[in-house]
């Protein structure tokens, strides 16, 4: 196998970040299908890019087929573990957008939309990033 993909691949980490990893993924792939679906409750792609736009992200259609892409494949990625570290890297840079476009200016706390929560996934990403998928995963089975 070549250094590249063993790079990607390998994990040492444990089950403590299969866990992390799962509920990480399960988070961001149900936020993928509100933006992408309209499921639990989203406002689906027309919704989302609408909303998109007037937060200045435009083209709104397109950002919004990113982001919910990003979130919902990503997040898939994550709860199967396969591909780990691309997922948790487009999904960091998805939390800081988010965090940075919309949360910031609201302070910390979710109670007025803050960013705690974008920043609690940020860091679940940033550790599957940095550890790999952990021991029950693709990624594992694949790079041996």
């Amino acid at each position: 196998m070549s250094s590249l993909i063993n790079k990607v691949l390998f994990t040492r980490a444990g089950y403590g970040l299969t866990v992390l990893r799962i509920f990480v993924g399960i988070i961001f792939a149900a936020h993928g299908s509100q933006k992408l679906f309209g499921a639990f409750g989203g406002y689906g792609l027309a919704g989302t890019a609408q909303y998109m736009e007037s937060i200045g992200l435009a083209p709104g259609y397109l950002m919004a087929t990113l982001a919910g892409g990003t979130e919902f494949f990503g997040g898939l990625a994550l709860i199967i573990g396969l591909l780990a570290r691309p997922a948790a890297l487009g999904l960091t840079f998805l939390s800081l957008v988010a965090i940075f476009t919309v949360h910031i200016s609201n302070g910390l706390f979710m109670a007025n939309n803050g960013y705690e929560f974008a920043l609690a996934l940020l860091g679940g990403s940033i550790a599957v990033l940095i550890e790999g998928a952990g021991k029950l995963s693709v990624d594992r089975a694949i790079a041996g």
